[in-house]
């Protein structure tokens, strides 16, 4: 999945959010539940990609429709490795997407800095929905 490889590495939001199927579901490496939804996936990951310093990926693998992109980032000075789990649907979107990190002092760190965005993250997903309801 290069796309998406560049365009998170480019930081770029909207080329991230263009990947992502209607129905992607998010599995987060520190929520118990997924997230089903373009919008609160594509809110997730614009807040990630703000708590993530020195983000680059180190290995892609690809297997029909399944890729899984390795990473290394930091997050209040703990560094972490995960892995983006990304299955894409039949147009090439994005409709399933599980992260997993370790180790286990970093996802607690990453757990921490997401759960004081969190408000935000939902308040954003729920206009973008609002949004996209009323023009259509």
């Amino acid at each position: 999945m290069h796309s998406f490889r560049a365009a998170v590495e480019a930081r770029d939001e909207a080329a991230i959010e263009a990947l992502l199927a209607d129905d992607v579901v998010f599995t987060s490496p520190v929520a118990f539940k997924p997230y089903p939804g373009k919008a609160i996936t594509a809110a997730i990951l614009r807040a990630v990609i703000q708590i993530f310093e020195d983000f680059h990926y180190v290995r892609e693998i690809a297997d029909g429709r399944d890729h899984a992109l390795v990473f290394e980032a930091t997050v209040d000075g703990k560094q972490l490795t995960g892995c983006d789990f990304l299955h894409l649907d039949e147009h090439g979107r994005i409709d399933e997407f599980m992260v997993m990190v370790r180790p286990l002092s970093a996802a607690n760190a990453l757990a921490a800095r997401m759960g004081e965005q969190f408000e935000r993250i939902e308040a954003e997903a729920t206009e973008q929905i609002r949004r996209t309801a009323t023009q259509a």
